[in-house]
């Protein structure tokens, strides 16, 4: 298993894999419709996507925690 300070580096990874794997795919399917060789064209885009998609959810998750804090209202 994996320690627990490593929650939130997990946590973005897991984030960027399913959320690139699942929008490159959706963009693929929309640009090129159902051709033959789908499957080998969202998986070159999908490991592009993670490659932008992990970094950027790195450096913007905290940010985006940070902006939630402050637009939230405090309770009574």
């Amino acid at each position: 298993m994996i320690a627990r300070k490593y929650q939130k580096i997990l946590f973005f990874f897991l984030m960027a894999l399913f959320m690139s794997g699942i929008m490159s795919f959706a963009i693929s399917l929309f640009n090129l419709g159902l051709v033959n060789d789908l499957v080998i064209i969202w998986l070159k885009a999908w490991a592009f996507a993670f490659c932008v998609a992990f970094p950027v959810i790195t450096i913007i998750a905290p940010v985006a925690q940070k902006l939630v804090l402050v637009l939230l209202k405090a309770e009574e």
